[in-house]
């Protein structure tokens, strides 16, 4: 996917954000129980800001928000559209291939862009699951998340420690969704690795890309999920028990 996509779905899920948010009142959020909905807004507003503070200034190192003179709110409905939207023009205005700091992998802009739009997504699911409602997800943009989340796993672990523990003696985990896109796993002693073709798998965690997204993600379990999987329950048990982006 390319840098114009995700800027465009970047949009059109905050837009959806934005109108759950207006809609909701300050309950709990069942996915994030230590959260209630203005916790969550709070986050997604603010960490909107901070990433657009980082891209504007195209940031060589990681950035204190608290130098950032960033807004805290009120939070409310339109303090997250006004944040978005400045998001949204500045990455626009932005060239993709500039180099800058950013947590994951890829020390670009376009980082920015393909990690905010699944920031949004994630959280507008669990400001739809805080509502009682049930959650779309486009399986292109699933897929393009689940992607994302392992390709920048390995670089969480500064602010996910669990992390850190996803290692092993050469086992591989296969995450296939039904739409046909998969993405193997080898678990070494240093850690894990994205491999094209595995000989074998040991574990294979299959369902449609919306589906698996939300497990990975751990905003549902394995057991209450439509998810198959085939092999070592050991191994995909062990990984959803590291995995998590906190």
């Amino acid at each position: 996917m390319d840098y114009r996509w995700h800027c465009d779905e970047l949009a059109s899920e905050g837009e959806r954000f934005v109108d759950v948010a207006r809609r909701s009142g300050d309950v709990v959020v069942p996915s994030c129980p230590e959260w209630r909905v203005g916790d969550l807004l709070a986050h997604v507003g603010f960490v909107h800001r901070w990433a657009e503070y980082l891209v504007r200034h195209r940031a060589p190192t990681r950035l204190s928000a608290r130098d950032m003179g960033l807004s805290r709110g009120p939070v409310d409905a339109d303090w997250i559209a006004e944040g978005l939207s400045a998001l949204l023009a500045t990455l626009r205005a932005s060239d993709p291939d500039d180099e800058m700091w950013a947590w994951g992998a890829d020390q670009h802009v376009r980082f920015w862009a393909r990690r905010q739009l699944h920031e949004t997504l994630v959280h507008r699911i669990d400001l739809e699951g805080a509502n009682g409602e049930a959650s779309e997800v486009d399986p292109v943009v699933a897929a393009d998340a689940i992607d994302e989340f392992l390709v920048n796993l390995a670089s969480a672990g500064a602010f996910s420690p669990g992390v850190k523990n996803l290692v092993g003696s050469g086992e591989t985990l296969t995450f296939r969704s039904d739409e046909g896109r998969s993405w193997n796993v080898v678990l070494t002693p240093e850690g894990f690795e994205l491999v094209d073709t595995p000989d074998s798998s040991h574990a294979t965690l299959s369902a449609p890309a919306s589906e698996l997204l939300l497990v990975l993600y751990r905003r549902r379990s394995l057991e209450d999920s439509s998810s198959v999987l085939e092999g070592d329950a050991d191994i995909v048990t062990h990984w959803l028990a590291h995995s998590a982006l906190l």
